[in-house]
């Protein structure tokens, strides 16, 4: 069964019955006169609402608005720079942690997620943080975590992990497969059977 086109979908329900990547779900919501800003589940929710509520947009809750004017695309960071509920992740902050950790920094989610919940912490403490996330890598058991909007990663981590002599092309053959086939709350998990999928 593949999946029908968006404009033969007539309730919530039957949308999220399918997979769709975000610039789908960006592009239904421009078509149908829906805001298409957000996350993959805020889009998800907001089209599933219209779709029941006949192409009423859902009330949603403001974002609060930061409290902090500082400027982290502009100012000159230092190691005593206080976090601020504005922080933002771009090329003046990579390039100033890139400077103080050898050049070998990288941005993940874990680091990230730290940092917004530490809102007051100097960077200093933000380079100590990320050197002692960075010392888990040692471990070679140590997986980190994939968000659960990256369904992507998380196929083919799995995949691959029950598959271990199966090819990347595999895997990826898999995945393009499965995206297109119903499943509940269109989430694409991984099952032993999905080997079977690449013939």
């Amino acid at each position: 069964m593949q999946r029908p086109d968006f404009t033969q979908i007539n309730s919530g329900q039957e949308f999220n019955n399918w997979y769709w990547t975000k610039e789908e779900m960006v592009d239904i919501c421009k078509m149908s006169h829906l805001p298409s800003n957000g996350s993959k589940f805020i889009l998800r929710d907001r089209i599933m609402y219209a779709l029941d509520h006949e192409g009423q947009v859902k009330n949603e809750e403001k974002k609060i608005r930061p409290n902090s004017t500082f400027n982290w695309a502009k100012a000159e960071l230092s190691l005593a720079t206080k976090i601020t509920d504005n922080v933002s992740f771009g090329p003046n902050f990579r390039s100033f942690m890139s400077s103080q950790v050898d050049k070998k920094f990288s941005c993940h989610s874990d680091f990230m997620n730290w940092v917004k919940e530490n809102v007051g912490a100097t960077l200093q403490d933000a380079v100590l943080k990320w050197e002692e996330l960075e010392e888990r890598k040692k471990d070679p058991n140590f997986k980190r975590d994939i968000a659960t909007n990256n369904m992507y990663c998380q196929y083919i981590r799995d995949f691959s992990a029950a598959n271990p002599n199966a090819k990347f092309v595999d895997a990826k053959a898999c995945w393009n497969k499965k995206r297109r086939m119903p499943m509940k709350n269109g989430f694409v998990r991984f099952e032993e059977s999905d080997i079977l999928l690449k013939d």
